[in-house]
């Protein structure tokens, strides 16, 4: 279903817990912490949040004005809702080769220039009070974002004025695919592409419920000290006081041990190995997978899948339903159930270009034996995928609706 805070602690991290300083200012943890941040990240300012969606909530209620715009690779469903409820515009402006699934591309999570340029120059740089970077490309499959591209995207946001905004809740996973595959990057280890990819923005959000390695928490940096002193008067209203953030002492130190850990390269190696280890296996078994497999997760194309179930009875659930119901295996629905949307003036249902569910993985919870066991469900499936009907909505709520929709199978 996910991999925000399934993640496993190492003993370290459990250690950790034991130290936990519960002042309820200044607590040392929070230090530990800040020396952490600016070894790997190189910000000097920051504040803690239980977890990425209130760093979010943060950072967009200082910058985002009704009619404003947002360009971003790939929005995620909790960024894209966050953007709609500040009254912004989200624009999803990924390369067209993030829309090709059997598309071998190293780097689908990269930005269109073109796209983004020819954006600015539409919307004008006045309305758009930030660019952002999904890494990696959580929508659409998982992919990273190659550094040469970040380097294009800071460019244009220095020709025209606009900061330039992660949210790099997978920032170790993007480092490694770097290292992997990008020309120039693999005598460099993880901790010095980490240290460079962060060296172009002017500011993150992170969900650390991924690669902070633990199981609650989240950070929201920037390098503009006015920004900085406005978050922290938000983050006291809404989270806690700035050297805590809505977090426990505890599992700020769990946190600062855990970002530590992430960029180990042999912990990294078996990461991206266990996944494409299951998407290997699925693809061998002639099931429809996004391609190139990496990352935290693998993406089972549906429109390939259940080809005949068409996008208004969310082919996406029908598949997690099912496959539930058969293995016991949750998966997200990353189709139809999470993205379609309603045309305010006419209307009409927009339906995503893409049609994918989640497969994804823990961090340092499962064996190989497990990806066995999902690998042999979701290839049964296939193998009768004809039996496989929609589903209609009974209830749905105006934002997130995948969290909390309720569906009825399709007679």
């Amino acid at each position: 279903l996910t991999d925000s805070g399934t993640n496993a602690m190492s003993h370290y991290q459990w250690a950790g817990l034991m130290i936990g300083d519960e002042s309820y200012a200044g607590c040392r943890n929070f230090f530990h912490l800040q020396e952490v941040v600016k070894e790997l990240f190189g910000f000097d300012y920051f504040v803690p949040t239980h977890q990425g969606r209130p760093a979010e909530n943060i950072l967009f209620m200082l910058t985002i004005r009704a009619g404003d715009y947002i360009p971003n690779n790939m929005h995620f469903d909790s960024t894209r809702a966050h953007v709609i409820d500040k009254g912004g515009v989200p624009a999803d402006l990924v390369i067209d080769e993030a829309y090709e699934l059997e598309n071998e591309h190293p780097f689908k999570g990269d930005m269109d220039i073109d796209k983004l340029e020819g954006f600015i120059r539409k919307i004008g740089a006045k309305k758009i009070p930030f660019i952002m970077l999904t890494l990696t490309n959580n929508t659409g499959g998982g992919h990273p974002v190659s550094m040469g591209n970040i380097k294009e995207v800071r460019r244009i946001a220095d020709r025209y004025g606009i900061p330039l905004f992660f949210d790099a809740a997978r920032f170790a996973e993007n480092a490694y695919l770097i290292k992997e595959r990008e020309p120039g990057y693999s005598d460099k280890s993880v901790k010095e592409i980490v240290l460079e990819m962060m060296s172009y923005s002017d500011g993150f959000t992170m969900s650390c419920k991924k690669d902070g390695l633990v199981n609650i928490g989240g950070l929201l940096a920037m390098r503009d000290k006015r920004l900085f002193e406005r978050a922290k008067q938000l983050l006291i209203l809404m989270e806690g006081f700035p050297t805590y953030g809505g977090l426990a002492g505890r599992d700020l130190e769990a946190l600062a041990i855990g970002l530590k850990e992430v960029i180990d390269e042999a912990y990294l190696a078996w990461r991206i190995q266990q996944v494409r280890y299951l998407g290997e296996k699925l693809r061998n078994n002639g099931v429809p997978v996004s391609l190139p497999i990496g990352g935290h997760a693998v993406y089972v194309d549906i429109k390939r899948f259940l080809p005949h179930v068409p996008q208004s009875l969310f082919p996406d659930n029908a598949f997690a339903t099912k496959l539930y119901l058969e293995a016991g295996i949750r998966t997200a629905a990353l189709g139809s159930t999470a993205f379609a949307t309603e045309d305010k003036e006419t209307g009409k249902i927009r339906y995503p270009e893409l049609e994918l569910v989640r497969l994804t993985i823990p961090r340092r919870v499962y064996t190989n034996s497990h990806m066995d066991y999902v690998a042999e469900a979701v290839t049964e499936l296939y193998k009768k995928r004809d039996t496989i009907k929609g589903l209609r909505v009974v209830y749905e709520p105006e934002l997130l609706r995948h969290f909390s929709a309720r569906f009825e199978p399709v007679e």
